[in-house]
């Protein structure tokens, strides 16, 4: 079964981060929580949900995972000003491991400048970035490009997220 890496720090969104963490770890899927540093509880934005940080991004290797999920809310924008973070994901979309982005999840693809002629949906405030960085956008509620990114908009597209990131892994036999 997969080890997914999950970049996310204080005010992520948190169902989305919670609802898919549930689908992967029912199908089997292992989850590994990625901060600056580690050793620390981040908050969500709603106030609901608290998560322990597993592993600081000092200590980990994009190697050692299968696939990276990009949890939204305003995480991504606070974690893609480290170049270390930002460098651990362009790692996943340039090996062509999964990715999976939700909400503002992809803007940390963006920083990676990993999304020239790619397709992905997200939250409709950073369509033109998106589009800026040189991706397709698709305004649907979940959408998989080359069998690698799998991206949705917002928390009522989470069915379908879940739904697909679990396809994916189990299609790649992770």
């Amino acid at each position: 079964m997969a080890k997914v890496a999950t970049l996310i720090t204080d005010l992520f969104e948190d169902i989305e981060y919670t609802s898919p963490k549930e689908a992967l770890q029912e199908a089997g899927h292992t989850v590994v929580t990625i901060d600056k540093e580690g050793n620390k509880a981040v908050r969500g934005k709603q106030g609901e949900v608290r998560v322990e940080i597993d592993h600081g991004i000092d200590d980990v290797n994009p190697d050692d995972f299968d696939a990276l999920f990009i949890p939204g809310g305003f995480s991504p924008d606070l974690l893609r000003d480290d170049d270390r973070v930002v460098a651990f994901a362009k790692k996943f979309m340039s090996d062509m491991k999964p990715v999976f982005a939700i909400c503002h999840g992809p803007q940390l693809l963006i920083t990676a400048r990993s999304l020239e002629g790619r397709d992905i949906t997200g939250y409709k405030s950073i369509r033109v970035d998106l589009e800026n960085a040189g991706a397709n956008f698709h305004d649907e509620e979940v959408f998989v490009c080359q069998k690698q990114l799998v991206s949705s908009r917002t928390p009522k597209d989470l069915p379908a997220f879940n739904r697909e990131i679990v396809n994916l892994l189990k299609e790649k036999e992770l």
